[in-house]
């Protein structure tokens, strides 16, 4: 399902109009990059949580000509899904 899509589900499961349900949506995850980029934890019980993480410095290779090179540290985006998400994920389909 890409964003297109959601839009549609979501605007006939609440009734409203594409337009509404995109506006909505882009709320909701702009909001979601602000606080984590910000370095805040979001939380959506029974979905997950969304954090930023620190990524150590490493050593890696080039695998063109297998040189060595050092990759810096940084922080990236990191989701830890909830208990109810992984349920649903994880029952059997009959």
């Amino acid at each position: 399902m890409n964003k297109a899509e959601l839009v549609d589900v979501v605007a006939r499961e609440a009734g409203t109009t594409k337009k509404d349900a995109e506006t909505i949506i882009n709320v909701v995850m702009e909001t979601i990059v602000k606080h984590v980029a910000s370095g805040d934890r979001v939380t959506l019980v029974g979905f997950g949580t969304f954090e930023a993480r620190q990524r150590q410095a490493r050593t890696g290779r080039n695998p063109k000509t297998n040189e060595p090179l050092q990759i810096p540290a940084k922080r990236v985006a990191g989701f830890k899904v909830g208990k109810e998400f992984s349920e649903a994920v994880n029952t059997k389909r009959r």
